[in-house]
């Protein structure tokens, strides 16, 4: 039952009972609460059994079967990517050692406690406040993020692989916001009934997320009285910052690292206006303006790795379909 009407019932019906008789109380008290669960089961099963939610769940059909086809793609840019770069050396060695407060008087030194990891770098207040006014300059320098042509390439890899599942998880997202708006069940079944109603539905939901990689500087007093810490997040801003700086830095605008480093955000959803956000593959020509959940990516026409450059007149937008089907291959 609605929730108003619930509490009303739960208030008013034992005090009702209850002035005839005491145990009338108690047994109107149990009834409310026995009854409410028997009641939502009962508006489930008739609305997932109805004909209107049996006739809505076939006449999208089709889009559910994409949508599912989408969050498998998704599972292949999670599985094929990489997202980690350089690491910090402070403390690598810190597992072979064991801490123990040997304080008197049970002095608490060690109310902050540094924290090693290879994408933890411990180290002064003034680094960690530098750190987070220039923190692409202090990233570079204190994980060993080197300016030159493997670390270059090695950031465009992890920024085109996060950039691509960043847009297939937000598109993943919006096929199920239209799901739901497609079939508008009541409040209640998404509430209370929400596993159900996708199973019913047929849809696969995607539990991946974008795995940012998380770097930090951190500083800890040595009483362990005070501490404070910086993250940087290799988000695609972050990313596009760090690939700038070091095309800027080893000036390798003709390298295949280098161009790859000129894929910026930016430029993608440059080349997908200038497209027309349509896949570009003459057989397909598929476009946002027929499917407005369309999973787009910008491709090299030909490959860096043979040769091409990320300049407008080789880069195109293709459907993911398309862009996994022709992958690294050169144009017919």
């Amino acid at each position: 039952m609605p929730k108003w009407l619930f509490i009303t019932s739960l208030i008013v019906l034992p005090l009702l009972f209850g002035a005839i008789h005491p145990i009338l109380f108690f047994l109107a008290l149990a009834g409310v609460l026995i009854a409410n669960p028997l009641i939502w089961k009962y508006r489930k099963n008739k609305y997932f059994n109805g004909e209107e939610f049996q006739g809505l769940r076939a006449q999208i059909a089709s889009v559910v079967a994409e949508h599912n086809e989408v969050v498998n793609y998704v599972a292949e840019i999670r599985g094929q990517g990489a997202f980690e770069l350089g690491a910090s050396s402070t403390g690598q060695y810190a597992h072979l050692a064991n801490f123990e407060n040997t304080s008197n008087w049970n002095y608490q030194r060690d109310r902050n406690v540094a924290e090693y990891a290879p994408h933890v770098h411990n180290a002064s207040l003034q680094v960690v406040r530098n750190a987070s006014m220039d923190p692409i300059k202090y990233l570079m320098k204190y994980f060993e993020i080197k300016a030159n042509q493997e670390t270059l390439a090695d950031v465009q890899r992890v920024a085109e692989d996060i950039s691509r599942l960043e847009e297939a998880v937000a598109n993943v997202q919006r096929r199920e916001a239209e799901i739901v708006a497609m079939i508008n069940p009541p409040a209640f079944i998404l509430q209370r009934y929400a596993d159900e109603f996708w199973s019913l539905v047929g849809v696969h939901l995607s539990p991946i997320t974008v795995p940012y990689p998380n770097y930090k500087f951190q500083y800890v007093s040595a009483g362990g009285n005070s501490g404070q810490t910086v993250n940087i997040n290799l988000d695609t801003p972050t990313l596009d910052a760090l690939s700038e700086t070091l095309v800027q830095k080893i000036r390798w605008a003709k390298s295949a690292a280098g161009q790859r480093a000129l894929m910026t955000a930016r430029l993608r959803g440059w080349i997908k206006d200038r497209d027309r956000h349509t896949c570009q593959n003459p057989a397909c020509g598929v476009s946002v303006a027929v499917e407005p959940n369309l999973l787009l990516e910008v491709d090299h026409i030909i490959p860096v790795s043979k040769g091409g450059l990320s300049e407008p007149e080789n880069l195109q937008t293709l459907c993911w379909r398309c862009n996994r089907t022709k992958g690294a291959k050169m144009p017919a």
